[in-house]
């Protein structure tokens, strides 16, 4: 633990050293095919996860692995495009490694995106779920093990993930601007491999609307930090099960790219947040 401790302080360091004393204030993790949004950040420095020592690195086809930093509609913000997932090898403690670096650092508020596959009928591909809650009990916790102080207390509350007032305001923008938007909750998975039409008709049993690889668990390592944390859902495909389509990673990134535009105005308007 110790070792790790020294990872997030070393990788802080480096960042700090690079960025000097403009520390962003919020976070933004680019899931599945939505990593061009950190082609528009202004005045922007791109940190490739290779260059921090012993930092986790995506494998993963759409996802860039890197920290871009910079300016977004006048806010300081530090985007991780493309994040490293579980089933990649990665123990939870590791895949949520960046999150808690961004942490340290001293973002006020994060947000998680990602590609879903929708559960509930409500939704369809190419629209938009926000995150109201989730379920984490189909993967280790990235908290268990000794306890890191330097971000929280042992055993954190999770009442509230994902902030209400920011996800209503989301929410209602979206529909204001005739996007495909539901809220909705969460569940995350191990992967790498989708789920069984068995398995799908098991999760909606226990209340969740969308599915995927990521996500959860890192939202509950920013909420251990006390880091405002919000979630917002690409659903890129029908679950196993709901619809009769065969599930593919090209699907994936195909429906993500097309629904950009949107998926950019919902994350334009969450940096207006105050």
């Amino acid at each position: 633990m110790i070792e790790y401790e020294k990872l997030i302080r070393s990788s802080c360091d480096t960042i700090k050293n690079i960025i000097h004393d403009d520390i962003p204030e919020i976070g933004i993790v680019l899931g599945s095919g939505l990593g061009e949004l950190a082609e528009e950040i202004e005045d922007s420095i791109s940190i490739p996860y290779s260059e921090l020592e012993g930092f986790p690195v995506s494998t993963v086809e759409g996802h860039n692995g890197r920290f871009v930093i910079g300016r977004l509609k006048g806010k300081k913000v530090i985007v991780m495009q493309g994040r490293v997932h579980y089933y990649e090898g990665y123990d939870t403690k590791i895949a949520v490694l960046p999150v808690r670096v961004m942490c340290f650092l001293g973002i006020k508020r994060l947000l998680l995106t990602n590609a879903a596959g929708g559960i509930n009928e409500a939704l369809s591909p190419g629209g938009f779920m926000v995150i109201s809650d989730h379920i984490s009990l189909f993967v280790t916790s990235p908290l268990i093990g000794k306890n890191l102080d330097m971000f929280g207390v042992r055993f954190p509350d999770m009442s509230e993930v994902y902030d209400k007032r920011i996800a209503d305001i989301i929410y209602e923008y979206g529909k204001a601007e005739g996007i495909n938007i539901e809220k909705g909750v969460y569940l995350q998975t191990t992967g790498p491999q989708y789920e069984t039409p068995a398995e799908i008709k098991m999760i909606k049993s226990l209340g969740a609307d969308a599915v995927g690889m990521s996500t959860v668990i890192e939202a509950i390592a920013a909420r251990h930090a006390g880091v405002k944390v919000s979630g917002i859902s690409c659903i890129t495909n029908m679950a196993a099960g709901i619809s009769a389509k065969k599930l593919s990673h090209e699907e994936v990134k195909e429906v993500a790219d097309i629904s950009s535009k949107n998926f950019k105005k919902l994350v334009l308007k969450y940096i207006d947040i105050d």
